[in-house]
């Protein structure tokens, strides 16, 4: 599908038990539907072949013949479509019987994978015909030609190095040493599972937390189908629950007692990525115990069907946003709260603007002093107009430290500005980045000076959005004792003011801070027109949603350029033209390296995501590396 995207599904044909000519026609049928509609990974349950529940008739002579028979059925019909299938069946290997799972390619059997782990209780007493799956691989002869048999095996796409499928049987995932964990550290990024897993009441919940967890721990894809309907219920129930998982999320999850094909699209880009970037995740280079083989897949030209979701920063469902909105401001409170015990400040100082960031850190600020046992008057919250602030940020400035209880310090700084600029020599008329610059830089220098005058720190509102971009001035508000936005995003940072908003009692602070979440971003250092704010963030480096979403993709998977191009035109479909989207792309990443040096001086602030630019750890780069490769890369582009 190209940029590291494969498709797969996971289906239960509507088996008849034992009857190996009716199962062989169905799994054949989903088969070809499923790659038709893209499918290049394809997963049928456990003993689909003969059915899992034929007990004693897996001693048949005749019952293991058909069998054999149904599989070269099926894998002859596989002829002409690439990619990857497996199905499972009793198979018969020098006098014992094997659970296995055959995987196959456009008409070739490329290797046989039995069960390592064999229940043999209750209800499931498969020891009763099924033997352990051998510890070392070896070939055996299948119908004229040698075929690897064992547990250690690699499936590899040669198209598509990263893609590394290696299997694993129902039980064996529930048991205390999977084989699928030797498999992922001997490099198989995709797991696949043929299950034939019962319904009892309460199991599914266990079984989808197993498998999103086992996807999570091993970094893989994880692709799993289990037996449906057809299966016998003399004793049992089926209920054909699919799942596909990736790296801890599940991707697709099949309705139970349906018989439901799922359809799931794994990006193995981002699975290499990942284990390239944990260190812990040591993958075995010699791999001489594991057999490889090899299959072919062409390129699939079809559009993305997998959700994108184009605020990575933001959980979609309520209740989960609403929980890490708690925790991240508890994250960044606990963070203040050391900081100010350690200095033994008297005092916490903030310049408070009306906007979103500087709102967000007296919010912190306050539930900092209330974790400390401080009264909330300690904290001075320094409003400082000049040129550009409009009667509105003011009004909201001064309104919210009211509410908060915390002291309110006016400095107007026009005067100052104004002496300055006549000391350097600057026409107050140019409205250039000196005009703009020197207001930020002299509120720093008013911010310090009375954190020194009252024994305080001055608390940074600088968010990491901003930090990405350089949208800050140097040595102005990008300086400060402890940042505590620092790897907020900017798009969290309205729902973290909302959720503030959506939980305090006091309902005119509520109403404080809607009425901020409101106003347009703007850093107010050029003059007013009629009253309303003249200078309007977005207009200028462009919409924070997309710049977060490149940043996301990024820095947490090391996507190249192309990739999160792709990715941004599926998630911003209907939203943002296609041209929008590259310009501001291009921006981003001329942007992002052009001002890493002033990431690499940033204050201390507390870490709440796995995406942060704090140079002591998450962002080691060089200020002066170039862009070229990056950029060159979107040149072609269309």
């Amino acid at each position: 599908m190209g940029y590291g995207f494969i498709k797969t599904a996971a289906m239960a044909p509507k088996v008849k038990v034992a009857d190996t000519e009716h199962n062989a026609r169905e799994i054949v049928r989903l088969m070809k539907e499923g790659w038709e509609n893209g499918a290049r990974i394809l997963v049928f349950p456990e003993l689909c072949i003969t059915g899992y529940t034929c007990g004693e008739l897996f001693l048949q002579e005749l019952l293991l013949r058909k069998a054999d028979q149904a599989l070269k059925q099926v894998i002859e019909a596989s002829k002409g479509m690439d990619g990857l299938f497996f199905v499972g069946l009793p198979l018969e290997v020098r006098g014992k019987l094997y659970n296995a799972a055959a995987g196959f390619s456009d008409g070739k059997l490329l290797g046989l994978v039995p069960k390592t782990c064999i229940p043999n209780y209750g209800e499931f007493y498969e020891a009763r015909y099924f033997t352990k799956a051998p510890e070392e691989y070896t070939f055996i002869d299948w119908e004229g030609y040698k075929v690897a048999f064992g547990t250690n095996i690699l499936f590899s796409c040669r198209e598509m190095p990263g893609l590394l499928t290696a299997a694993e049987i129902c039980e064996d995932v529930w048991s205390p040493e999977p084989p699928s964990v030797r498999h992922a550290l001997h490099g198989a990024t995709v797991i696949v599972n043929l299950s034939a897993s019962d319904e009892v009441t309460g199991k599914d919940a266990y079984r989808r937390d197993l498998l999103r967890i086992q996807s999570g721990k091993l970094v893989c894809g994880y692709i799993y189908a289990s037996a449906g309907e057809g299966e016998s219920s003399t004793d049992l129930v089926f209920g054909g629950h699919h799942l596909i998982c990736e790296n801890g999320a599940l991707l697709k999850e099949s309705r139970r007692f349906q018989n439901e094909t799922i359809y799931g699209e794994l990006d193995i880009e981002r699975l290499v990525g990942e284990r390239r970037r944990v260190s812990t995740f040591d993958v075995a280079v010699d791999v001489p115990d594991y057999v490889i083989m090899p299959y072919s897949m062409k390129a699939l030209d079809m559009p993305l069907e997998r959700y994108v979701d184009k605020a990575p920063f933001v959980p979609v469902r309520k209740e989960e946003r609403e929980k890490r909105c708690e925790e991240i401001l508890m994250i960044q409170a606990m963070g203040l709260k050391k900081r100010l015990e350690h200095t033994n400040c008297r005092s916490v100082v903030i310049g408070i603007s009306g906007g979103l960031d500087s709102t967000l850190a007296l919010l912190v600020s306050a539930k900092a002093c209330d974790l400390l046992g401080l009264s909330r008057d300690c904290i001075r919250a320094v409003t400082m107009p000049c040129f550009g602030t409009t009667n509105r940020t003011y009004r909201n400035a001064c309104e919210l430290t009211k509410r908060l209880g915390a002291k309110l310090r006016e400095v107007d700084i026009k005067e100052a500005v104004t002496v300055h600029f006549r000391d350097i020599g600057h026409s107050q008329d140019s409205h250039d980045v000196t005009y703009e610059n020197s207001q930020a830089r002299e509120r720093t220098q008013v911010l310090m000076d009375i954190a020194n005058q009252t024994g305080g720190m001055v608390v940074g509102t600088g968010d990491m959005s901003e930090l990405a971009l350089g949208w800050a001035t140097y040595n102005g508000d990008h300086m400060s004792m402890y940042g505590v936005n620092a790897s907020v995003p900017k798009t969290l940072v309205r729902h973290l003011v909302r959720y503030y908003a959506g939980t305090c009692e006091d309902k005119s602070l509520s109403a404080v801070l809607l009425d901020i979440l409101d106003t347009p971003v703007s850093p107010e250092l050029l003059p007013p027109r009629d009253g309303m704010i003249a200078q309007k963030t977005e207009d200028l480096v462009g919409p924070y949603e997309l710049h977060d979403f490149y940043l996301y993709y990024m820095l947490r998977f090391g996507f190249a350029p192309d990739k999160i191009y792709y990715l941004a035109r599926n998630a911003f479909k209907g939203e943002y033209e296609d041209a929008v989207v590259l310009k501001w792309l291009k921006i981003f990443i001329r942007r992002f390296f052009g001002q890493q040096f002033k990431r690499s001086c940033l204050p201390d602030g507390p870490k709440v995501g796995t995406v942060a630019v704090s140079p002591r750890g998450d962002l080691r780069m060089p200020s002066d590396a170039s862009a070229a490769l990056w950029l060159d890369c979107l040149e072609n582009l269309v």
